[in-house]
């Protein structure tokens, strides 16, 4: 009791503020540092996206940094060694860049295409996007493919913008919240900080989640779905919302497209288009001239429902009219879907009439003046208080574009969108619909030696005339992406990229370069057979690899690094320059427009380089146009010259804070030589606060959309007319149907899924693999999420937050478990269509009683990571990855299709069906097992079974 309590000496330490890592937030960190070390992290007070506010992950970004698992050296892989040995020398950074340089440069002076550059989790995807750019190759994607790409293209194909990144609730005035399959990771902190804002003002939290963990756990009411259901819950409830006429009438006819004329004529070219005049405008029916006018006008009163004949003598109807005959279909009545749903009729109507209740009978008023895009002057924002967020729990399945876009139909019908209380936009959103920008799809540039794309290598297409494709109509891509197979993979397939460039289907590449992704492990589906693949040997060319060439960028010890030929090690976030940038996947607040940037706060200890530094040094080698003067001598002499120097457009760059020779413009103006030194000054970030009058309703407000145009986050200052009724969509169905005026598929099976899930309004649709699996000789849903205190494998090698979790467990209901005879710690097998794993159950009250569930990513193979081989990890912890299958079962006289989304390529990891049966006796520990990773050139392999860590040594005890 009369302990002296030690005070330490503050004088040796100093503070620096920068950008966390530790997961998806991006949030605000304070660092305080001691003779080159961290002594501890804290949230930032001052920070727009956490304000101050940090979670486990961020406070344990010190072991992060201090991790065993870290590269030291680059490494190529042993001559003589098999690929996948783990057998390694270390070799110096000029013999690296040497190697890679000269394959590179072989590569793009003959078929760039050959090259396929894949990032994981990177945050700085407007580089690496424009590097591949710039080499040539249309090979080139990130993670969203495999993570949620169904929400953002579902968003920008609808509204403007987007759940994910694009976009926040209005958490100050949301009186009703609804979630839609959130897991607990995601948006940690600024979720946390809404829901205490929610609950403290008395608005109601409505989790929608087969499971019930971190936020769930705190709803007011948790409506256990079933797996992939959760479309045909949200069209359930437009079918009350329509059947009740509650629904935002003004807001229908002035800012979405419910009002416009669409062609009927089945059966015919043209079926399913809007009427449009001779310039291309839509066209509507105005009740008072009796008569067809545009539909963009300003003086205008259209008919929101109606049949019409157009002067061409074709019959029309609205959007409104083939939105009301959809869905006031009795397959839509909630007695009707509730068995499927695993929802109460009750429950799904009472839901519907809550939301209508707020909106309508609840409305936020705020006085503030505004003007609407066609000059109309207002004096007050109007808002809906219904907010929702959604993200990989309805995104990750072979239905989930269109059960994102039926979640955003709710949101239109109540008129609750970037309003007060509402679902708003994020700079640099909201953006046109789709976005104007399309992939490259020129095959005579993507073959052009030593030529740069003409485009990116990811867009938006409209048409069947955007896919990249050849004159045979077979992709372009490795990945497949932007065929008739997946038109619309607006962020790529990494998932199929080992399989695909394995298979030579479509054709065979040279070198696959991985960014932070650990596709040999947890970030790949069918992990063991993915291994295999890339240890696979070319028949053709017995000495080759079917992939010849792998290269691996990392920062730490994954699998994946294991299986690399040549080994790039990445430094830490704390050891780096980095931009977290407007262009790419910014910090935005609905109230702010806000970017971020990362310096070094300690000097490198190992022979590591930040990989932008590489890139640029690679791009300046390959004498990429945008990265070299006339004379063939690099632009810019690293990484943050690069930043400051690099003009997108004139004035537009990757940092928006601090433009001008003098750092006093904002969002836009000339290179800045001191701005990276006023984001130090600011606390490495910057935040362009939206006046009142620009806050709201930003796709239909001048004065913000003048703005956005001038800086460069739209192409012109029009108004964003939201989207109930996809005419891309059509234009491809139409393609499928063979009524396109254009391109369509010869393969009768792109043809069937172009006719069937393409349609312009959104549908629900049995999950397509579960189409080919028994349900009753697989009864249960299997699903994973993250948990809250760690993001993929980066974290779950933390030896702090390891302490919290170092075994997953299959979760079960605790009744279905009983009923089964099984319970908690008994080892059991779980069975797919594509294999099977041993694992030891947990049972919980919280699941949905057809679902099982694990923590994802927790499970490691023996020696990866700096872990022991016999870590809990590795023996006890687990992957439902093996389990599923990148590829469709088989269907006779079919060939493989990939197992995702028909119309994005999402990756389908929550369609998964397993049968469950207890192990016998004796049968212990996670199964299928790995053999070990062997130790890297520079490491013991030993590790200490207790460690302590201290900024001092003295401090410091490893037992």
């Amino acid at each position: 009791m009369n302990a002296i309590v030690k005070i330490e000496n503050h004088d040796n330490q100093e503070i620096k503020f920068t950008t966390c890592y530790m997961c998806a937030c991006r949030c605000g960190i304070k660092v305080t540092l001691e003779e080159n070390k961290v002594r501890f992290i804290q949230g930032n007070r001052n920070h727009p996206t956490n304000q101050g506010v940090l979670c486990a992950k961020g406070s344990a970004g010190i072991m992060k940094q201090y991790s065993a698992a870290k590269l030291r050296k680059p490494l190529m892989r042993k001559p003589g060694a098999e690929r996948g040995s783990g057998e390694f020398v270390e070799i110096e950074w000029d013999q690296a860049l040497d190697m890679l340089t000269t394959r590179l440069a072989d590569i793009r002076a003959t078929n760039p295409s050959k090259l396929a550059f894949f990032t994981g989790r990177d945050q700085m995807q407007a580089l690496t996007g424009l590097w591949a750019q710039q080499f040539g190759t249309p090979n080139w994607a990130a993670h969203g493919g495999f993570c949620s790409v169904n929400m953002a293209a579902a968003g920008l194909y609808s509204i403007g913008f987007s759940f994910w990144e694009f976009g926040a609730p209005d958490w100050d005035y949301a009186k009703y919240f609804i979630m839609w399959g959130v897991a607990e990771d995601h948006s940690s902190n600024p979720i946390k900080i809404g829901l205490e804002k929610l609950k403290r003002h008395g608005g109601k939290f409505v989790s929608v989640n087969p499971v019930r963990t971190g936020y769930s756990a705190i709803a007011d009411e948790w409506i256990p779905i079933k797996p992939g259901m959760d479309g045909l819950l949200a069209l359930s409830v437009v079918h009350v919302l329509l059947s009740r006429e509650l629904f935002d009438w003004e807001f229908l006819v002035r800012y979405t497209n419910s009002a416009w004329l669409v062609v009927d004529t089945p059966g015919q070219k043209g079926h399913g288009l809007f009427l449009r005049d001779e310039q291309g405008n839509p066209l509507v029916w105005d009740i008072e001239k009796a008569g067809f006018v545009n539909g963009l006008d300003k003086d205008i009163a259209p008919a929101l429902f109606g049949n019409y004949v157009a002067p061409d003598g074709r019959p029309v109807k609205t959007v409104m009219t083939l939105t009301a005959e959809r869905y006031l279909d009795d397959r839509y009545a909630p007695e009707n879907v509730a068995q499927e749903c695993g929802v109460s009729a009750e429950t799904i109507e009472r839901m519907a009439l809550e939301m209508a209740h707020v909106a309508f009978k609840e409305t936020v008023e705020l006085d503030i003046q505004w003007t609407d895009s066609w000059g109309r002057q207002h004096d007050k924002v109007i808002g809906r208080p219904v907010a929702m967020y959604a993200m990989r729990g309805i995104a990750a399945h072979s239905n989930g574009f269109h059960a994102c876009r039926a979640v955003h139909l709710i949101q239109i019908m109540l008129g609750a969108l970037d309003g007060p209380g509402n679902f708003r936009a994020r700079a640099p959103y909201p953006k046109p619909i789709p976005p104007h920008q399309l992939p490259e799809n020129n095959i005579d540039v993507i073959n052009a030696p030593n030529t740069p794309l003409s485009k990116t290598p990811l867009g938006f297409p409209t048409r069947p005339e955007d896919l990249v494709i050849d004159k045979q109509g077979n992709p372009l891509r490795i990945d497949k992406a932007y065929s008739w197979e997946i038109p619309i993979a607006s962020h790529g397939l990494m998932h199929m990229v080992i399989t695909n460039a394995t298979n030579h289907d479509p054709y065979p590449i040279d070198t696959l370069l991985l960014f932070m992704s650990n596709m040999a492990w947890n970030s790949t589906m069918n992990t063991k057979n993915v291994q295999d693949m890339l240890r696979e040997k070319d028949p053709a060319k017995p000495d080759q690899h079917k992939i010849p060439f792998l290269v691996v960028v990392d920062a730490f010890h994954s699998e994946m690094v294991n299986f690399a030929d040549l080994v790039l090690p990445d430094t830490t976030y704390l050891e780096r320059y980095d931009t977290i940038s407007l262009l790419d996947r910014p910090i935005s607040e609905p109230d702010a427009a806000a970017d971020a940037i990362r310096y070094p706060l300690l000097k490198l200890d190992r022979d590591v380089r930040p990989w932008q530094e590489v890139m640029v040094e690679l791009a300046g080698r390959l004498k990429f146009p945008a990265f070299t003067n006339a004379d063939g001598t690099p632009k810019f002499k690293d990484y943050p010259d690069f930043i400051v120097n690099y003009e997108r457009a004139p004035g537009i760059g990757f940092l928006a804070g601090w433009r001008g020779k003098n750092g006093e413009k904002s969002l836009k103006g000339e290179p800045n030589p001191k701005q990276w030194e006023k984001y130090i000054e600011n606390e490495s970030f910057f935040a362009h606060h939206w006046p009142d009058s620009q806050k709201y309703n930003r796709f239909a407000n001048k004065e913000y959309l003048d703005i956005a145009a001038e800086v460069g986050f739209v192409g012109k200052s029009e108004p964003i007319t939201m989207q109930i009724y996809s005419e891309p969509l059509q234009k491809f169905r139409l393609a499928g149907q063979g009524l396109y005026d254009g391109p369509q598929p010869n393969n009768p099976v792109d043809r069937e899924r172009l006719a069937t899930y393409f349609d312009p309004l959104p549908m629900w649709y049995k999950p397509l693999e579960q189409e080919r699996v028994d349900a009753n000789e697989y009864p249960f849903f299997a699903l994973t999420q993250r948990p809250m205190l760690m993001y993929h494998s980066w974290d779950s090698q933390n030896v702090w937050l390891r302490q919290i979790l170092a075994q997953n467990y299959m979760y079960m209901n605790r009744g279905q478990a009983t009923r089964m005879g099984l319970k908690d710690f008994d080892w059991i097998w779980v069975e797919s269509h594509n294999g099977k794993i041993r694992c030891q159950m947990r049972t919980m009250e919280g699941t949905q009683e057809n679902t099982v569930w694990t923590w994802n990513a927790i499970g490691k193979q023996g020696g990866a990571w700096g872990l022991k081989p016999e870590a809990s990890e590795a023996k006890n912890g687990f992957l439902l990855n093996h389990l599923i299958s990148e590829l469709l079962p088989a269907k006779k006289g079919e060939r493989r299709i990939t197992n995702s989304d028909p119309v994005t390529g999402q990756a389908a990891w929550f369609d998964l069906r397993v049968k469950i049966s207890k192990a016998a006796e004796g049968e212990t520990g996670s199964w299928p097992e790995f053999p070990p990773l062997k130790p890297l050139p520079w490491d013991d392999g030993e590790r200490p079974d207790t460690l302590r860590y201290s900024t001092r040594p003295e401090d410091n005890e490893q037992a």
